[in-house]
């Protein structure tokens, strides 16, 4: 049984009605009922139930998700977007210590200017991308692939043996990059071009790493044809 409470204040909240799901096994769901909670000699007794069509099971799935939501949770200026699955956020191009551990590249680690960056931490996973410049992005900010080995296409992240949180939430955002940044890259994942460089992207780490760039070259960032707006709207994959 799933309950429904509807709040009439942020601090009052009763037992309004329950949603009873219906399957043949556990966690295979086919049929749903809507039901009125009501008061009997001080108890709640959930009364007679009515079909729930797809559209309101989802309407109120969303309504419990929203009120979910931190409330009164202060949002940093590199805070893009939070909803109830993910949290968008940008870092502004710094440089940056990166660690490498392949055959290619050896075992080593330097301080490197990297580009603009937008992370989101979602139940589907983690992704990065790049972004040139240095303003805030916009909705119709276009994302760039990110110039890094262990990514895979749409920005997604190999975590691998990473330490992530397992919250999502503005507070662990650090705890996210830090996963990220403090993480060894090991190999260029399969898919496709992550930069353009002439000699590919081992080339173009070890030059980075040898100091050859005071700032990161913007030129080598492959756009894609996604924006922020599709990325915070879940459309990349579709």
């Amino acid at each position: 049984m799933a309950e429904i409470l509807t709040a009439t204040r942020s601090h009052d909240v009763a037992l309004q009605g329950a949603v009873l799901l219906y399957g043949r096994s556990p966690g295979d769901f086919s049929y749903a009922t809507a039901h009125r909670v009501e008061s009997e000699a001080g108890r709640p007794v959930i009364g007679a139930g009515t079909p729930l069509n797809r559209q309101a099971l989802i309407h109120a799935v969303r309504q419990v998700a929203e009120a979910s939501l931190p409330k009164g949770e202060y949002l940093t200026p590199n805070v893009l977007s939070i909803s109830p699955t993910a949290v968008t956020w940008w870092c502004e191009a710094a440089h940056r210590r990166v660690f490498f551990q392949c055959k290619e590249l050896g075992e080593c680690n330097s301080v490197v200017p990297h580009p603009a960056l937008v992370f989101q931490a979602s139940h589907s996973g983690f992704r990065v991308f790049a972004v040139p410049g240095e303003d805030r992005p916009v909705p119709g900010t276009v994302l760039h692939e990110p110039p890094y080995f262990n990514t895979w296409d749409h920005g997604k992240i190999c975590i691998g043996s990473a330490h992530v949180p397992k919250q999502i939430d503005v507070a662990s955002i650090d705890g996210w990059e830090a996963g990220f940044f403090n993480s060894a890259f090991t190999h260029p994942n399969h898919g496709g071009q992550r930069v353009t460089y002439a000699r590919g992207p081992y080339a173009f780490w070890r030059d980075m790493l040898d100091g050859k760039f005071r700032e990161f070259p913007q030129q080598v960032l492959i756009p894609m044809k996604r924006t922020l707006a599709d990325l915070i709207a879940g459309k990349l994959d579709k």
